[in-house]
């Protein structure tokens, strides 16, 4: 009886802990063939997501975030978006200060990088500039606006992409800088990565669930470097239907390694050898 009397204690608090899901934008993949030109880009960060609705901090999936009250009193009273963040390659750090209770004086490495203003009228430039005119009068070294750059050409979009991935910068954002705000993932906000491919050799089929019941779900394969991992992304239906032999090569995507030298974001792309 004990044990379950605690075990409810232990879920109403882990409720208190969550909120609705923000309703935010999200980014699609960029593609040559969309013209961007007029466009604004930005370094694409690699952080959290923090979501302020205009009381409290909350995660892209719904997580109330416990900073310090020193680090949001002079928060805005409206909604702001953006990636809290330390610095480039640092995402493991970042993510245990902010998931953490009790990070206390660490959250000292966090900034929250706005690069939107929910609920704003008017187009990007006019929805930033409110935030701007609260922070001239209510200034905080915690909340600082993410620089946007006008995009003349492809070329130094391109140009753009390298020098951030070539200092260990994860991408970058383009957006059409003339949309009203809106939420979902919109063909006006668009991110760029460069990634490095490598082969892995199948060694077991998962199984599939929810929507992929029946069919794969993902695939535990090995590289030549003895590397482990499981791959459950970038596959299609027919794939998922028949999947990749065991003890067959395929090729994979992956942006970068943790700390820990694990894959990040591994992605399927083909079999091996396979145009």
């Amino acid at each position: 009886m004990k044990n379950r009397i605690f075990f409810i204690l232990i879920s109403l608090i882990s409720l208190t802990a969550y909120a609705a899901k923000p309703a935010i934008f999200l980014l699609k993949n960029y593609h040559q063939d969309i013209p961007v030109t007029g466009w604004l880009m930005s370094e694409k960060l690699d952080g959290v997501r923090g979501y302020w609705d205009g009381n409290k901090l909350i995660s892209r999936g719904g997580k109330i975030l416990s900073p310090p009250a020193w680090f949001t009193q002079n928060y805005p009273p409206f909604p702001i978006d953006g990636e809290l963040w330390t610095q480039r390659a640092d995402f493991e750090n970042i993510s245990s200060i902010v998931n953490s209770q009790e990070a206390g004086e660490r959250w000292k490495q966090i900034t929250h990088q706005i690069f939107d203003v929910p609920n704003q009228t008017g187009n990007l430039h006019k929805r930033l500039q409110v935030l701007q005119n609260y922070l001239d009068k209510n200034p905080t070294p915690y909340i600082q606006i993410i620089q946007q750059t006008t995009v003349n050409n492809k070329k130094q979009l391109q140009r753009f992409l390298h020098s951030i991935t070539a200092n260990q910068g994860e991408g970058v954002v383009v957006r059409d800088p003339n949309q009203a705000y809106q939420t979902g993932r919109l063909s006006s906000a668009l991110k760029l990565k460069q990634y490095t491919d490598t082969e892995c050799t199948v060694l077991k089929v998962l199984p599939g669930k929810g929507q992929y019941q029946g069919k794969m779900g993902s695939i535990l394969c090995l590289t030549s470097q003895g590397k482990q991992l499981t791959i459950g992304s970038g596959f299609s239906n027919k794939d998922r239907t028949n999947p990749p032999l065991i003890g067959s090569e395929i090729t994979f995507k992956y942006y970068g390694l943790t700390k820990k030298g694990r894959y990040r974001f591994p992605v399927y792309l083909r079999p091996f050898n396979k145009p």
